[in-house]
């Protein structure tokens, strides 16, 4: 099969598309025949091995410790392992397919779930890690109920878009923090309100907010406080470009010792790879409350250049790379 590869850390210039086997699946896992798989700020940290202080974490202490990267994929079963149930060759998936960047992934069998029929494979490809980061924030750690007001940082990037489609649909009164061009892109998916960062700061307005989530990491977290409610929740779910030692584990390690000492609740978003949460999402999707936004889409000899993408943080929704 053809994957995308990478034998060291740095720039997406590392990258290189070759001929390779195809994985191995284990008794409880399956192989997917991979038609998109999304971009995501994880991928760029993996290639570049950065901030450094994640090599200390498991991505490798000098090169990576995975060959192929990618994690969201969407595409048709290819073949099961021997303990599998509920799924068959032919079957279309989305969800978490380590290796995601080539023809064919592995994944375990509770790691994906059907795709939605209205959704194209691209589309489908878009909602794992973003849709779930999003979620997990504004449902289970921001807890944001009706009559809430909520502020999205970052709200037309790829977690962003759904943030704002999710808090808008438990009943709260959604800002939306976003640039001059996708005002409306924001308004459109659900924002009550838009700040243009390019003309205002946020954090300087006189808006209290129950809830914030903050994808961008680019405000001091005394600034961001001074924009909750006495008793608001931040939400911190960002931080961090090419170059840095340790991201964004400085200031989320700052916030957990200030919550030590504050009303508010100051607060991380764990990552993880949740069925259930996928599950939840597709059934959002198939009642129409939610939509995948797709920003642009690369072929997967271009995979280095959708990264560069990315890591500019201007994208509009998604960058999805297209397989077969």
């Amino acid at each position: 099969m053809k994957a995308i590869v990478q034998e060291r850390f740095g720039p997406p210039d590392v990258l290189r598309l070759v001929d390779t086997d195809l994985p191995e699946i284990g008794a409880d896992d399956v192989l997917v025949r991979v038609h998109a798989a999304a971009l995501n700020p994880y991928d760029w940290h993996m290639l570049r091995g950065d901030p450094l202080v994640a090599r200390l974490m498991g991505v490798g202490l000098t090169r990576p410790k995975y060959r192929v990267a990618g994690l969201d994929a969407a595409g048709r079963v290819e073949a099961v392992g021997a303990n599998v149930r509920g799924l068959q060759a032919g079957d279309e998936v989305l969800g978490f397919c380590p290796g995601a960047f080539a023809e064919y992934a592995r994944a375990e069998a509770d790691k994906v779930v059907p795709k939605p029929a209205g959704l194209t494979f691209e589309q489908a490809a878009a909602v794992p890690v973003a849709a779930a980061t999003a979620l997990r924030g504004i449902r289970d750690v921001g807890e944001v109920r009706a009559g809430h007001q909520v502020l999205v940082n970052g709200a037309a990037g790829g977690v962003g878009t759904y943030a704002v489609q999710i808090a808008a649909a438990l009943g709260a009164e959604v800002t939306g923090v976003c640039s001059t061009g996708n005002v409306e892109l924001v308004r459109s998916i659900g924002a009550a309100h838009v700040v243009d960062y390019t003309a205002e700061d946020f954090t300087d307005r006189h808006a209290h907010y129950d809830v914030i989530l903050d994808n961008v990491g680019n405000r001091p977290l005394r600034r961001l406080r001074r924009a909750l409610t006495p008793t608001g929740t931040l939400v911190l779910n960002a931080g961090g470009s090419p170059g840095r030692v340790v991201g964004a584990v400085g200031p989320m390690l700052r916030a957990v010792v200030v919550n030590g000492f504050v009303r508010q609740r100051l607060r991380i978003l764990p990552t993880r790879e949740d069925r259930a949460e996928l599950l939840a999402l597709t059934g959002l999707i198939e009642d129409g409350t939610l939509t995948p936004v797709v920003d642009r889409t690369y072929p997967l000899a271009d995979t280095a250049e959708g990264l560069r993408h990315v890591e500019q943080g201007h994208a509009r929704g998604k960058v999805v790379v297209t397989v077969m």
